[in-house]
């Protein structure tokens, strides 16, 4: 029988889970404020100096640090504020992959839906998708509607993407690709970080209108003035649309796991009879481990896409993409796991 006075990290874990949506929230707002910069710049600033640049009135900024220190990434010592060492490194910069960029998305998009969990998961249908305009299946879809917030979630979604891209972009594979087809590339961050990696790469980024817009300066021959030249913008539909020839390689980055098998399975088939003999598919996202119980990013992943963005989908254990790669007719079929943030890097050959 368990000790009543011993330590129980599971129960640890579940006091801070029932607060973490209150402090997870304190947490954005101070990043929105940017607090953090502001500490960075200004180590052990007290309240009265906090308060000055941030504008919050005095009681509610009181409760507002206090809820940011409960979590450690604020420290107090002798009455002023610090920036732990995470906060410091993650929250206090305000570059493209900074974290306030994806706590901001992930407020706006991603956790209004959450609400909405039992009923979605009940009736098998993503029902927190009604709060989104228009009739379209998916979150990626209906956000065309809204520009300013799907401006905000891609944002977000290339803040992450930086964050673990780079264990991707080292991959040696790349060193014998000349042609990338990176399909649902988004604004194509990864394909701008694999090309000044890989001198000999081009990349062509397949994703919808409105995403492809988002590129900095797009320009109407297909190129785009923030993207290097060996980057070009292909817009289309990823399902119905074709996928054009002339690629050595295909890349599904965040991709597949949005869907069911039947999708999945669809889209390697183009990939499929899209590349020559010897061409290669790549697939990189999240892997769940193999008995399914373990990876809390993978965890949230899933359920955010059963309940708000597509109704499937989950992060995949490497050995369902193994497993469906040799059902498309690929060989050589293997996984690179323990990659950062839960990632994993499955690869096939087409003979």
């Amino acid at each position: 029988m368990k000790n009543a006075h011993e330590p129980d990290p599971v129960l640890d874990r579940f006091h801070f889970l029932v607060n973490a949506p209150a402090l997870f929230n304190a947490v954005t707002t101070a990043a929105e404020l940017r607090l953090f910069s502001f500490l960075s710049e200004k180590p052990g600033a007290r309240s009265e100096e906090i308060r000055a640049y941030s504008g919050l009135p005095a009681h509610q900024l009181r409760v507002l640090l206090q809820a940011v220190c409960a979590t450690g990434l604020l420290e107090r010592r002798d009455g002023g504020y610090h920036n732990s060492a995470v906060a410091e490194e993650l929250l206090a910069p305000d570059g493209p992959d900074s974290w306030r960029h994806i706590l901001t998305g992930w407020k706006e998009v991603y956790y209004p839906a959450f609400p909405h969990m039992t009923h979605a998961l009940r009736t098998g249908t993503n029902t927190a998708l009604e709060a989104h305009p228009g009739d379209e299946p998916t979150l990626y879809q209906r956000l065309a509607h809204n520009p300013p917030l799907e401006k905000i979630f891609h944002r977000a979604m290339t803040a992450f993407t930086l964050r673990s891209v780079d264990a991707l972009v080292e991959q040696p594979v790349f060193r014998d690709v000349r042609h990338v087809l990176d399909v649902g590339g988004g604004d194509g961050s990864t394909s701008a970080r694999l090309v000044a990696r890989h001198a000999q790469l081009r990349s062509t980024v397949l994703d919808m209108p409105s995403v492809s817009r988002l590129a900095d300066g797009a320009r109407p021959d297909g190129q785009a003035d923030g993207l290097p030249d060996r980057v070009e913008l292909l817009t289309g539909d990823i399902f119905t649309d074709p996928f054009p020839d002339g690629p050595d390689a295909v890349l599904f980055s965040h991709v597949l796991e949005i869907f069911d098998e039947d999708s999945v399975l669809h889209l390697l088939g183009k990939a499929y009879a899209s590349l020559p003999p010897g061409g290669r598919v790549l697939l990189y996202g999240y892997n769940v481990s193999d008995d399914e119980t373990e990876g809390v990013y993978g965890a949230r992943l899933g359920l955010y896409f059963n309940v708000l963005a597509s109704g499937r989908g989950m992060a995949y254990p490497a050995r369902d993409y193994e497993r469906w790669l040799e059902r498309a007719g690929f060989d050589n079929v293997r996984t690179i796991g323990g990659l950062p943030y839960e990632h994993g890097l499955s690869l096939g050959v087409k003979s």
